[in-house]
């Protein structure tokens, strides 16, 4: 049974947990601007001094997601537990491909991903080794068919993707992400090795979790959701997010369904 917390808000559940995981983008921001309720909750969690990890499906360093949000405005003591899908996958990259050469799928934006073993950049995707998909080409933003046409000889290849998000609201702007370009090569046939939400990794990677009651919290019921049930966590929706749509004209019930995932409690903005 699902539970609506506009009423109660998130102070009427936040005792039954000892850490909390939150989504960054479409919960504390949209891309764009910070969302006020969003960080009076993080302030009032603060408080109570439960603690809570920023998690976040982003093809960055942990670093440089903690900087974009001081430009957003984020106080300091908020954003000093940030872990990206990003920083799980170069910790992995580390140890078992550091001497690989990869080629890059993505903007050039993502470039401080990888500047630790750049020099195994190539710049020909024939001669490279592995696959590194942190999202898509500037020029080729919006077309999957060109990434079906590029990668097609190239399916005996790894795939590291390191945001398994389809798609992504920049403000009123859908964008897709690199895991629309990992779908894509899988359905070529080809490997992907994801990092980040629904993928238990990031999540250990993040904090100590052992034996904590956990509540996840996003906007996303393929991997903020689906991440929660898998780790047997309790999962809060925020219903003015990526599925906003579906759910003004379904409700949470049935889309909920559609993507075969469980959610515990619901918000329409994350509220104290």
């Amino acid at each position: 049974m699902t539970k609506n917390l506009d009423f109660d808000g998130l102070n009427s559940i936040a005792d039954n947990y000892d850490l909390f995981y939150i989504d960054l983008w479409g919960v504390i921001h949209n891309g764009v601007k910070l969302h006020n309720s969003a960080i009076a909750a993080l302030y009032e969690l603060k408080k109570k001094n439960k603690s809570f990890v920023l998690l976040t499906n982003a093809p960055r360093p942990n670093s440089t997601v903690n900087k974009f949000l001081e430009k957003m405005g984020m106080r300091e003591d908020l954003r000093d537990h940030v872990f990206t899908s990003g920083e799980a996958a170069l910790n992995f990259l580390k140890t078992s491909f550091q001497s690989k050469n990869f080629f890059h799928i993505g903007p050039p934006r993502d470039f401080d991903l990888f500047n630790e073993f750049k020099n195994n950049k190539s710049s020909e995707l024939n001669e490279s080794e592995y696959l590194l998909c942190t999202g898509l080409f500037d020029e080729h933003e919006d077309d999957l068919s060109y990434y079906k046409n590029l990668l097609e000889k190239q399916t005996t290849k790894k795939m590291i993707c390191t945001n398994p998000d389809l798609i992504v609201d920049r403000g009123n702007i859908r964008e897709l992400c690199a895991g629309s370009v990992a779908m894509v090569f899988e359905k070529m046939g080809g490997e992907v090795i994801y990092f980040g939400k629904p993928h238990a990794e990031v999540y250990n990677q993040s904090i100590d979790n052992i034996g904590k009651k956990v509540l996840a919290i996003g906007d996303n019921l393929n991997t903020d959701i689906k991440g929660a049930n898998l780790l047997n966590y309790h999962s809060l929706l925020v219903c003015n997010g990526i599925h906003k749509e579906e759910i003004d004209k379904k409700g949470v019930g049935e889309v909920s369904k559609e993507y075969e995932a469980i959610v515990n409690f619901t918000q329409t903005e994350l509220k104290w």
